[in-house]
């Protein structure tokens, strides 16, 4: 194995036995408080910090490749080969003790998610893939997804206020919201973007709208997502990237019915 052909899936394997490690110290913080405030209403706990460090720490020594991490940053995620992680992901839900909580590991290769790792530690649910497929649920391949009907699935969808500005206006969503429930009553709002997307890749669910552009809560899911024969763009229908400022990750054919939705409800900028 060499930087520059790597061996995906000695790499996952090698990252699977520290996520495992790490699972340790984050089921044993289930219910941890608030330590750091971040941005707007945004916190950290102790835990998401102490995990980065953990697995920063062996990646780096196990791998050779540089994390770039969400509490702490780290390696550029341009470089020819970065681990992206994000210690706690769906953070106030682990804060206030439900489960859909979950570590994510992406691996990107020039700005291409090639590997991704989800761990859903209170659940015992661990999904993994390569780029090429097939996911790995636990440890058992799974077949990849197939095409869907939206009135048949679960879409999971981003939280909100309704009284948000920026880039999606909290008005935009509620009418994505309002549009896409005419098709589908299924409408989940986990709270855990990465935990939604591995769901995709699960068949757990059909669709998962994000409207972040954080890297670290997409760029596990989309290796899993896109492993697993689903597709995932941005939500103007453009091929994900690492710069994406939103995601939408779906299985063939819901993908299409939502985009067809998106363009019935207009630009983000009409919402202000």
């Amino acid at each position: 194995m060499t930087v520059e052909s790597p061996d995906l899936e000695a790499l996952v394997a090698q990252a699977a036995v520290i996520l495992d490690e790490a699972s340790k110290p984050f089921i044993a913080g289930h219910r941890a408080s608030s330590a750091v405030q971040k941005k707007g209403n945004d916190f950290a706990t102790e835990v998401d910090l102490a995990i980065e460090r953990q697995v920063v720490t062996a990646l780096e020594a196990a791998t050779g490749i540089g994390v770039h991490g969400e509490e702490f940053g780290g390696a550029p995620i341009d470089s020819h080969l970065v681990w992206v992680l994000d210690p706690i992901d769906g953070t106030f839900n682990y804060a206030a003790g439900s489960p859909m909580a979950a570590i994510l590991l992406g691996l990107l290769r020039d700005g291409e998610p090639v590997a991704g790792l989800t761990w859903l530690p209170f659940t015992d649910q661990r999904y993994s893939a390569v780029l090429g497929g097939p996911v790995y649920f636990n440890g058992d391949p799974q077949p990849p997804i197939g095409h869907g009907e939206i009135g048949q699935c679960v879409i999971g969808f981003g939280t909100f206020n309704v009284d948000w500005r920026g880039r999606f206006p909290g008005r935009y969503r509620l009418a994505v919201l309002e549009n896409l429930s005419r098709v589908c009553s299924k409408m989940r709002m986990h709270g855990a973007t990465g935990v939604d997307i591995a769901y995709v890749a699960a068949g757990i669910m059909g669709a998962a709208i994000s409207f972040g552009d954080h890297i670290w809560d997409h760029a596990a899911g989309v290796a899993l997502v896109r492993a697993a024969g689903g597709i995932v763009t941005d939500l103007n229908g453009q091929p994900w990237t690492p710069s994406s400022r939103s995601a939408l990750a779906a299985a063939p054919g819901v993908h299409d019915h939502v985009m067809e939705i998106l363009g019935q409800v207009g630009a983000p900028e009409d919402y202000l």
